[in-house]
């Protein structure tokens, strides 16, 4: 049933090209049987690091090559995080990036600038059920450290979860709030994590520009209806990066670990194992820091008859930088669009978002 609910929410949000004979087509159309294809910008969160995990910077556009089902992509937007002043809002005024031939530059205006990072919106997902009730406070202090370590431009919602899923606070970049929310929050019973972490994704959909989530999982999922891998799957096709944190207690259950790692590592996030408070902080510092160091790809997708899931390889360009370690999401799934879209248009706009 959860994977029958999942697919047809799919057809809905996930990435998707429609194609249709316009009846009505503009007068100075040439072509009035030409095939109009709504193509969405793919948005890919890359970290580089080298053989000590330090995070590489000040690598450009032609460093990078991507691939989708071994296509090769041109790349239309670049930003690093933490250097504004290479920002793809720069390099697209210098012209250095062009959009593909095939893609209308009237329906896709909106996807020429890449997000800046205080565009960036982050969920923290916490978990309030049974296992919680010896390190409740402690696990308290650290999502609050985290939360004042972010930029105050940052955009942040906090939700919380047991059975089941609390939205707290919406997102907002008043961290008196998100801190509020925290602060209030109270142990439950049984843990549904994957079931919250599924709705937290799917709130992330909407939105433009980066997108995360922040697990703090103190024990194995015992609640929920829905796998973790219809998680991964839309979180990958959505381009949501989750971090998960957890504990020793969720470690030494090895089917909840290897899940835990599975979910993270598909989306390009990490998975966090802490044996005491003082590890649960170092790991909200890594996820920080992470955040802060990660360069935004997006392509246009060249043409591709694959309709399923589509496989993203990045790579390094140049023998001095072969080196170097990559972790991004590594594909996503291409469901088909409505039947009968009323309006192409309107279609583009709201399925334009970056993925």
């Amino acid at each position: 049933m959860a994977k029958k609910s999942l697919a047809c929410f799919g057809v809905l949000s996930c990435l998707c090209f429609s194609q249709s004979i316009d009846p009505h087509p503009p007068a100075q159309d040439d072509d009035p049987l030409r095939l109009r294809v709504n193509v969405v910008l793919v948005q890919l969160n890359v970290a580089v690091t080298d053989n000590k995990g330090n995070y590489v910077t000040g690598l450009r556009p032609e460093d990078f090559s991507i691939t989708e089902d071994k296509i090769s992509q041109k790349i239309s937007t670049f930003e690093q995080s933490n250097d504004p002043d290479q920002s793809s809002r720069e390099v697209a005024r210098k012209g250095s990036i062009k959009l593909p031939d095939y893609v209308s530059t009237a329906d896709s205006r909106t996807d020429l600038m890449a997000p800046h990072p205080s565009d960036a919106s982050l969920f923290i997902l916490f978990d309030t059920s049974n296992y919680m009730y010896r390190s409740f406070v402690f696990a308290q202090d650290a999502i609050v450290d985290f939360i004042r370590s972010m930029d105050d431009s940052s955009k942040l919602a906090f939700y919380s979860y047991s059975r089941d899923l609390s939205r707290m606070t919406s997102l907002t970049s008043d961290q008196f709030r998100i801190v509020s929310g925290v602060r209030n929050t109270v142990a439950g019973d049984d843990a549904a994590l994957y079931n919250s972490l599924l709705l937290t994704v799917k709130d992330t959909i909407p939105l433009r520009g980066r997108k995360a989530i922040v697990v703090f999982s103190n024990g194995p999922d015992n609640a929920s209806a829905v796998p973790p891998e219809d998680v991964a799957e839309l979180a990958q096709s959505t381009g949501t990066i989750i971090y998960i944190v957890s504990t020793q207690q969720a470690q030494d259950d090895p089917i909840s670990a290897a899940a835990f790692e599975r979910v993270s590592k598909g989306s390009g996030g990490k998975a966090y194992f802490a044996k005491n408070w003082l590890q649960e902080k170092q790991a909200f510092a890594s996820i920080r820091e992470d955040l802060f160091h990660l360069y935004t790809l997006s392509y246009y997708p060249q043409p591709n008859p694959n309709r399923g899931w589509r496989s993203i390889r990045v790579k390094l360009v140049g023998k001095d930088l072969q080196k170097y370690h990559i972790r991004t999401r590594d594909g996503y799934r291409l469901l088909p669009a409505p039947a009968n879209p009323i309006n192409n248009n309107a279609v583009t706009r709201s399925e334009s978002n970056s993925r």
